[in-house]
């Protein structure tokens, strides 16, 4: 079978993390089958524009065609530039596909709205059904509610034409069809890095760990840190590590200052995952305070080293967690977080590392997921057959 991922979000130049964890999802369906991906990414107006780029590496095909963005002061012919050249980028892609590859059997599109209006009109011309897989989190936290009537039409005219849809989650397919865009939906997860990885042992207590982007309105990594703040008036070996990058940056670090925090709490920057990986090894446990998430690989790649997560509810680490793994609090509870740091420390000796990882290895692995993405690409064959 000749699958080809259509992603939204995918490694490039200009950020080798961005959509990593759909590339992860290529790597598992590449165990199966015969796996292209072609995207389209914008660069700044000095780069060469339509410029492609070809890997091919852990079994996958990649296509990357580089567009040049607009920048004109005008929104929505900003909007409309930036789709004509993204849609050039595309047919650029899909003729060197199509000569190099064949034609796909399914068209995999990972989040809306541009891959799946390519996927739609090909899929169209060449009978090729097409899945969409979500992962977006402005179905959960009002950015789509917010937008107007016509963009909605046009989401639930791609989702109906979906033969299938799948979602990362089902707290975020159950956002889905309360949003009136489908009627059902196969919960697909990520795949979890680092469970290949030898398991550590338990870290220090109280070493604790966050791995974010340093947005706060969405990662609330200020509300961390007052609540070690207050955390820290009763134990004094509590500490904090935050890797990750953003806006919000020197905001944070200069509330850490304000809080006297600065001996206690270290902004590592972005890292790659295998170091994101090597800091968790290193850990005692991990700080997910998120005030939405549609799956949460820090989650998956905490408990993978067998280090218990504090969580909110905010979606995704729901999953995941379970009394012999973790803690789960309120949204936006700093009083919970702090009695969830001094209660972990506590009770440190009750999660155990062979015990933690168990709880992923099964769901989240390549083999898993693969196998998932697999079964929805029979399924809706047979049906269109």
């Amino acid at each position: 079978m000749h699958v080809l991922f259509l992603p939204k979000w995918y490694p490039g130049r200009k950020d080798p993390q961005l959509g990593d964890f759909l590339r992860k999802q290529g790597i598992a369906v590449a165990q199966h089958a015969r796996v292209s991906v072609l995207c389209a990414l914008p660069v700044q107006e000095a780069e060469r524009a339509y410029e492609q780029e070809l890997e091919e590496a852990d079994g996958l095909w990649e296509l990357r065609v580089y567009y040049r963005a607009s920048t004109h002061a005008l929104k929505p012919l900003r909007k409309v530039l930036n789709l004509l050249r993204y849609w050039r980028a595309m047919e650029q892609g899909w003729q060197r596909l199509l000569a190099e590859r064949g034609l796909p059997q399914v068209l995999h599109v990972h989040i809306l709205v541009r891959p799946a209006l390519f996927a739609w009109r090909k899929g169209a011309r060449h009978g090729i059904p097409y899945l969409i897989s979500e992962q977006s989190s402005e179905y959960l936290d009002g950015t789509y509610a917010g937008k107007g009537r016509l963009f909605h039409a046009l989401n639930r005219g791609l989702f109906r034409r979906a033969a299938g849809i799948t979602a990362v989650s089902a707290w975020l397919g159950d956002a889905l069809v309360r949003l009136d865009l489908c009627r059902s939906y196969a919960v697909v997860p990520n795949v979890v890095p680092g469970l290949e990885r030898a398991l550590p042992p338990a870290g220090t207590p109280g070493h604790y760990l966050m791995v974010a982007d340093l947005v706060d309105r969405t990662k609330n990594v200020s509300g961390v840190l007052r609540a070690l703040a207050q955390a820290s008036n009763h134990n004094t070996a509590l500490q904090l590590r935050i890797i990750g990058d953003g806006p919000d940056r020197a905001q944070l670090e200069g509330l850490c200052d304000a809080l006297g925090l600065r001996e206690r709490v270290r902004f590592l920057g972005r890292l790659p995952n295998s170091a994101v990986l090597d800091h968790m090894a290193g850990a005692f446990a991990v700080i997910i305070n998120s005030n939405v998430e549609t799956f949460s690989v820090v989650t998956g790649e905490a408990l993978a080293q067998g280090k218990p997560v504090i969580a909110t509810r905010c979606g995704g680490p729901i999953a995941f967690l379970t009394p012999a793994n973790g803690l789960l609090i309120p949204v936006g509870d700093e009083a919970a977080l702090k009695q969830a740091m001094l209660q972990l420390v506590e009770q440190a000796g009750m999660y155990l590392p062979d015990t933690i990882r168990a709880s992923v290895s099964e769901r989240f692995s390549y083999a898993a997921v693969g196998t998932a993405f697999m079964k929805e690409y029979q399924h809706i064959l047979h049906r269109d057959a």
